[in-house]
């Protein structure tokens, strides 16, 4: 199966070379969206082999799943894979996302860090907004409670699921707005366990430098302006 990577990318020169050639082995193709970076993170991309598309002004992390995905299916995907470009998921991770879809037993397989896989350096008030956000997308979004990971940007779909996850949010609320629409579904649908890894660097950059009670609270925000747009 034709399996085809799309990873966001904004002001990533300095990591992005290192995801790209972390995941290269295990897919067929790599898409990388430049979100309106002004560094060269484009060009780091393509020196390391991916297909480069470009967003003049950045739109944030869901506009560029959109166009990378748009893009994946054009190129003949069979699976579509999403990837972040930081190098915080594990590549080790991606085979038990991709196996369960290739074995004909889902159509979407969401990657959690709450199944048995601690991941490595998570601030504790990072799991805390995490299992807030839990409770919220269960009793504000209707997301089933048995999902583990309300936030997690690690996922694959068949290319038919892809085609039928009408998602708009542009930023970071894009990760409930597809679980959302992927559970209330008749999608088949299931979590495994993956491994994130979490560095000073990374951390610094996340949610655009907002601690994560803040960015918390532009999620949810995002997610009830776009319920009633």
């Amino acid at each position: 199966m034709n399996v085809i990577a799309v990873m966001p990318a904004f002001r990533e020169e300095n990591r992005i070379a290192a995801a790209i050639s972390g995941i290269r082995p295990l897919v067929d193709v790599i898409v990388v969206v430049d979100d309106g970076s002004g560094d060269a993170t484009a060009e780091r991309a393509k020196e390391a082999g991916a297909v480069v598309l470009r967003h003049g002004l950045n739109r944030g992390q869901g506009a560029a799943l959109r166009t990378g995905t748009e893009a994946a299916l054009k190129l003949g995907a069979d699976i579509v894979l999403h990837v972040d470009a930081d190098g915080q998921h594990d590549p080790d991770s991606i085979p038990a996302l991709l196996e369960p879809i290739k074995a004909g037993k889902a159509d979407v397989v969401f990657g959690s860090r709450f199944l048995g896989v601690e991941s490595q350096g998570m601030p504790f008030a990072r799991r805390i907004v995490l299992l807030a956000a839990k409770r919220f997308n269960t009793f504000a979004l209707g997301i089933p409670h048995r999902v583990t990971d309300p936030q997690s940007g690690l996922r694959a779909m068949t290319a038919a699921a892809a085609r039928r996850i009408d998602f708009r949010q542009d930023r970071m609320a894009h990760c409930s707005e597809i679980m959302r629409l992927v559970t209330r579904s008749d999608l088949r649908w299931m979590e495994v366990p993956v491994l994130v890894l979490y560095t000073e660097d990374t951390l610094a950059k996340g949610q655009a430098g907002l601690s994560a009670p803040v960015a918390a609270f532009k999620i949810a925000w995002e997610l009830f302006v776009g319920a009633f747009s």
